[in-house]
């Protein structure tokens, strides 16, 4: 049997900000709100998350998160979900996403509905909704007129508890991932301040900066390795996507490149493929990443410890333009200007270091892109 969504789920977002300026969201606090940026992997990344003053987060008590709420972003890159499993301080959502509540139980299994919204089904609906716009935006009367199918709740059991064995080994995956970023950025700034810099040398001086751009009218029909923006934020996995669907020219990945984002910087997008995994289609990517490219796996993962350290963070912060956190920028020839902190003569020896972690965390990566290949045709099957 089918359902109308509106019928049968809690469906709010935001409406406007009631005057809230940039000025009054906070770095730490007691009342949490959750935006786009902060939805990673079917999560809300709570360490990522801003703060507002308690009158404000009390305004809205319409939008207060409960347990087992699912999110789901409405402006940008529209349909990422996540699911609240657990909520230590109030919390709330920017503008930009819409709660879900589940309000029948005896209809509808929660995990079913935030998988369901992961389908090719619902992402065909959002396409049919935005192609054509400006803007892409998610209106809330056509997400509650939607109808889905509703299986036993027996059936959307078990269905939820097959993609959610492969969801924890993707999760697995990206916790091991995260421990050895971390030792990267141990083993880099100690090697730092042992051999410090001798001489100002920028990234431009050392590294080729150079990209060829992918021309998707010269290229039509063809399957290809899609690194974008919604992508990373997505699950951080590049997607086998047709150029048909496509509209706008991109970057050739380079081997041994390091893609890292000019958009919004203080949101950290640092991509370090193994292009050999991705062999079988051209790999591409957003004109909004910066590439450096090394001239082999060892510079791969030294430009890599240089890109995802603070410093460099805080580098293209300091530099970007715009007046607005989602138009905020670094010019490229801003973020390769960039002087290298330590000592080149020694760089052999961190990258001795450093290459077979970074090895390490390409495998997982890439096994993680073949379980959501997995998953996605676990959707396709149900939905």
């Amino acid at each position: 049997m089918k359902y109308r969504l509106g019928d049968l789920l809690y469906i709010k977002g935001r409406i406007g900000w009631k005057g809230l300026k940039k000025k009054e969201y906070l770095d730490k606090g007691d009342y949490r709100i959750i935006n786009g940026t902060n939805i990673i992997n079917g999560k809300v990344n709570w360490s990522s998350c801003g703060f507002i003053s308690k009158e404000r987060y009390n305004e809205s008590p319409e939008i207060m998160l409960k347990a087992n709420d699912i999110l789901i972003t409405k402006d940008g890159t529209i349909g990422k979900v996540a699911i609240v499993e657990e909520l230590s301080k109030p919390s709330t959502v920017a503008s930009g996403i819409f709660i879900l509540r589940n309000t029948s139980p005896n209809i509808w299994i929660t995990k079913y509905l935030y998988y369901y919204l992961q389908s090719y089904d619902f992402k065909s609906f959002i396409h049919s909704r935005i192609e054509g716009s400006v803007i892409p935006h998610l209106y809330q009367k056509d997400f509650e007129s939607l109808s889905i199918k509703s299986p036993s709740l027996e059936e959307q059991n078990t269905i939820s508890r097959r993609l959610e064995l492969i969801d924890k080994k993707i999760d697995l995956n990206n916790q091991l991932n995260d421990n050895l970023v971390e030792l990267i950025n141990l083993i880099y700034l100690k090697f730092c301040a042992d051999f410090p810099a001798k001489e100002k040398v920028s990234l431009d001086d050392v590294f080729n900066t150079s990209t060829k751009t992918f021309n998707v009218n010269e290229n039509k029909n063809i399957n290809i390795w899609h690194f974008s923006i919604p992508n990373f934020d997505c699950n951080k996995q590049p997607q086998c996507e047709s150029t048909n669907s496509i509209k706008s020219n991109k970057k050739k990945v380079n081997s041994f490149g390091v893609l890292v984002s000019k958009l919004n910087p203080n949101f950290k997008r640092i991509w370090a493929p193994n292009l050999d995994f991705y062999s079988n289609y051209s790999p591409i990517a957003s004109p909004e990443f910066i590439q450096i490219n090394g001239n082999s796996q060892e510079e791969q993962a030294l430009i890599f410890c240089i890109l995802n350290s603070e410093e460099y963070t805080d580098f293209l912060v300091s530099n970007t333009t715009g007046s607005t956190n989602s138009r905020q920028r670094v010019k490229p020839k801003i973020a390769v200007s960039y002087i290298i902190p330590f000592d080149l003569d020694k760089k052999k020896g961190l990258e001795s270091l450093v290459s077979p972690i970074l090895k390490d965390i390409q495998q997982r990566e890439f096994e993680n892109t073949k379980l959501q290949i997995i998953k996605d045709t676990v959707l396709n099957k149900y939905f």
